[in-house]
């Protein structure tokens, strides 16, 4: 009888990686003192109809990732023992959440929309199709630039770092190699199932949809009111440009060896040299207990905390939601 492939997929967090496997979900966290902390819970898989459709079941799953993420980021902030005045409240996570929600739209959509509108205007002569291609640029220009600026952040080092450790504890599974920091720092930090490379597939995928709309804006449109269409079509279509990368990104990791697939995957790949940082061994440690532990093993370099945080509840998931972020 053919194996079963078991997929995981994870995060990095502070000082701290989460994994998720197939029926567990844990996060593991280096404490100040140099102790290894972790939490697990329970994984059911979700059995709605919605989350197992091909270009729609993507949205679901990058929403419950994302929650999921802020949560695990919550516990690690907590158990990694941050001075006083770095320690996070859920208040504040709410916070910045929408705030980084504002900026997000603000920065790489409304903006870019907004410059390639006005040299439409003023020097293309509205033609959409040159509109399009530079509002694109101007996208991946904006993320670019703000990718390598936190890179330059002291605090975000680390948080890439164990993002690195994340990728070569996978790798290491992957290749059904022991879970050992031997085995695992061998591999390469860059993976082509990484939430880095979603992102910018998202970027490129959005120039092509975002642009079939912008078709029917007639040269009568006054420049504000075009404006506030193209903004509202993007938003409204979203969900269609994440659904899109998300298969996309499951397709490429399912082919990555074909020489093709790797050209199309070699951008997302390409970032990841950016937001992933070769790791030290204890951090690699700390990842490979968050892995084992996703995966139902037992380990004996770290403490199971779960009972501070209730974690007997389970959680579901979609079938295939831990290939979304590894």
């Amino acid at each position: 009888m053919k194996e079963k492939k078991v997929n995981v997929g994870g995060q990095a967090v502070i000082e701290g990686v989460m994994m998720r496997g197939t029926k567990y979900l844990a996060t593991a966290v280096r404490k100040s003192n140099g102790e290894i902390v972790y939490k697990k819970k329970t994984v059911l898989e979700n059995s709605s109809t919605l989350n197992k459709i091909p270009f729609i079941r993507g949205t679901f799953v990058l929403i419950q990732s994302l929650l999921m993420g802020v949560k695990e980021l919550n516990f690690s902030s907590k158990e990694a023992e941050l001075e006083e005045e770095e320690q996070i409240t859920d208040f504040q996570i709410g916070l910045s959440l929408i705030f980084a929600f504002a900026i997000s739209i603000g920065l790489f959509m409304l903006l870019p929309s907004l410059i390639a509108s006005l040299l439409g205007k003023w020097i293309f002569a509205q033609d959409k199709i040159i509109e399009n291609i530079i509002e694109g640029i101007l996208r991946l220009v904006f993320f670019l630039v703000y990718i390598v600026g936190i890179s330059y952040m002291p605090d975000m080092k680390r948080v890439f770092q164990y993002h690195g450790a994340e990728h070569k504890s996978i790798y290491a599974f992957e290749d059904k190699k022991e879970l050992s920091i031997e085995n695992v720092k061998g591999y390469t930090t860059l993976h082509p199932r990484c939430g880095t490379s979603f992102l910018i597939m998202v970027m490129v995928i959005s120039i092509l949809v975002f642009s079939i709309p912008d078709i029917f804006l007639t040269s009568e449109t006054t420049l504000l009111q075009t404006i506030g269409i193209k903004f509202i079509l993007r938003i409204v279509l979203l969900p269609v440009v994440a659904g899109i990368a998300y298969e996309f990104q499951r397709f490429t990791g399912k082919y990555i060896d074909n020489k093709f697939i790797k050209i199309l995957a070699a951008p997302g790949l390409y970032l990841q040299k950016i937001t992933t940082k070769e790791p030290d061994e204890s951090q690699l440690e700390v990842s490979i207990v968050a892995l084992k532990v996703a995966l139902g093993e037992t380990v004996d370099n770290a403490v199971d905390i779960s009972y501070k945080y209730n974690e007997d509840k389970v959680i579901k998931h979609t079938k295939n939601e831990e290939v979304a972020k590894s």
